[in-house]
């Protein structure tokens, strides 16, 4: 990557992403705030490690879903730009450890585990060959799903052992980018919905409740990527697929808060479902949070302004006046 002048000579914010609509919202809340900032796009590039990265508050915004969109190796760029900020000290929203956590739901639940947050029953598989036994061990319906993905792009739910062999030998199968396929217990709510709970700087921002009627494609972005394009993103559908809730208070936040701090995410969407007994099942970690602007909209709330109030505090923080300088440069 090539550095401006201005990048070098004053702490500014630095946003690392691959999706330039899914920032949008941010730049205007950082725009408004005057907060200093730079956006590395990080597809393809060089990294330099004869040099020292610039002075800064570094946002990393990398997603799974990032071959989605031509992006194949973003996150392995990614993981390298990490590297070498950490190995100079540079402080890094959602760093190593949270983009690890990031590309792999294995890695998620794992960690998840040693929390005592409780996760679906899920099988890791690698080869399509050894999905069925994955399944037949679960048990009828299962969830199969990328083990990296984003999106809800892939997901499938499945109800018995001929309707997977079809599956699984049809065109419609898609493998995960890294060759890994969950097989999950599929936990039945007594109303389809799930649950998003965001994250800020550690701290509860709000709850969204997200109707699943129509299926797991939950992007809350105000511009998705959707395979077919005659399908509705269902972040700008009509309706109220994306409600946020008044008053949200949940016993899991205290784990769900350890287990973000544990991991270095400072910023995070935490997706549950509850089944009929009210048991609550943790299943995804959106480090690479969005936000719907329709719910946000009628709850005042907005999780980009607080993005943006959270760097630049940080930024004031660490560098005090001169993190200042660059808006007036």
């Amino acid at each position: 990557m090539s550095l401006s002048a201005e990048e070098r000579s004053h702490p500014r914010i630095f946003v690392l992403h691959e999706n330039t609509q899914w920032v949008e919202p941010l730049r205007g809340e950082l725009a408004a705030i005057d907060a200093p900032f730079s956006e590395w796009f990080l597809d393809r590039g060089l990294v330099d490690l004869t040099a020292a990265p610039p002075e800064g508050i570094f946002y990393n915004r990398m997603s799974a879903s990032s071959h989605t969109r031509g992006h194949r190796y973003a996150p392995e760029y990614t993981a390298a730009v990490l590297a070498w900020l950490t190995k100079h000290g540079r402080t890094i929203v959602n760093g190593e450890r949270a983009l690890q956590l990031e590309i792999s739901k294995v890695a998620q639940y794992e960690s998840l585990a040693r929390f005592g947050i409780e996760t679906p029953a899920t099988i890791a598989a690698i080869g399509r060959e050894h999905i069925p036994r994955a399944a037949m061990a679960i048990g009828y319906p299962i969830i199969l799903k990328h083990n990296r993905a984003g999106k809800g792009l892939g997901v499938k739910l499945i109800y018995s052992q001929p309707a997977l062999q079809e599956h699984l030998s049809s065109k419609a199968f898609d493998d995960s980018v890294d060759g890994i396929m969950l097989v999950q217990r599929y936990i039945k709510a007594p109303e389809p919905f799930i649950t998003r709970v965001e994250f800020i700087g550690g701290q509860l921002l709000y709850a969204v409740r997200v109707d699943t009627s129509q299926g797991f494609e939950l992007c809350p972005a105000d511009a998705c990527q959707i395979e077919q394009p005659s399908k509705a993103c269902p972040a700008v559908a009509a309706g109220e697929k994306f409600q946020i809730v008044p008053r949200f208070a949940h016993p899991l936040i205290p784990a769900w808060q350890s287990f973000l701090a544990a991991n270095d995410i400072g910023i995070a969407g935490i997706e549950y479902i509850a089944d009929a007994q009210g048991r609550a099942y943790t299943y995804d970690v959106n480090t690479n949070t969005n936000y719907n602007p329709d719910a946000e909209s009628k709850d005042g709330r907005r999780g980009m302004q607080a993005i943006a109030t959270h760097l630049k505090r940080l930024l004031v923080e660490q560098y005090g006046r001169a993190g200042r300088l660059a808006s007036a440069a």
